[in-house]
């Protein structure tokens, strides 16, 4: 993944088993999505980089399996929110989006902040200088229809 930024440039000390389970699924995501390889084999690849052991594991194989596996549906939560087609995204962006449109819509029990706030840190550690912001910018548009309720009683 290229970038301007890599996890290794810039590392946090104070990353959650959690977050790293995100990294990780970005990372999944990306290798699925520039080659389409099977899921299965990507998982297995993952799982064997370094720093794996202090991801959540569980989360990891929710994220990456579970975005798989409803990219379709996914895609037409995003595609409202964007300003270009879907193949013309990042595959940062498109993993980050992704991952946050899957945790706002299956996760309700993590705030809605917390996801729009991981896939920004996502895109600023693995993307492009200001994929951040337009991650930021799609997904609260998506949380605002997607968890309405929490949203206005957040404001």
């Amino acid at each position: 993944m290229s970038g301007t930024k890599s996890q290794h440039a810039n590392p946090n000390k104070n990353r959650t088993p959690r977050h790293r389970a995100r990294e990780f699924a970005l990372q999944g995501l990306y290798q699925w999505l520039m080659s389409r390889e099977d899921p299965g084999v990507i998982d297995a690849h993952i799982r064997n980089a370094h720093g794996f052991e202090k991801a959540d594991r569980e989360h990891f194989d929710i994220l990456l399996h579970g975005t798989i596996r409803d990219v379709g549906s996914l895609r037409e939560d995003i595609v409202p929110f964007i300003d270009r087609g879907i193949e013309q995204l990042s595959p940062v962006e498109h993993a980050a989006l992704l991952i946050g449109a899957f945790e706002l819509k299956h996760h309700v029990e993590i705030p809605y902040r917390v996801v729009i706030n991981e896939a920004v840190e996502l895109t600023k550690s693995f993307g492009g200088i200001d994929g951040h912001k337009y991650v930021n910018g799609v997904l609260d548009k998506l949380a605002a229809r997607l968890r309405a309720t929490e949203v206005a009683a957040g404001r």
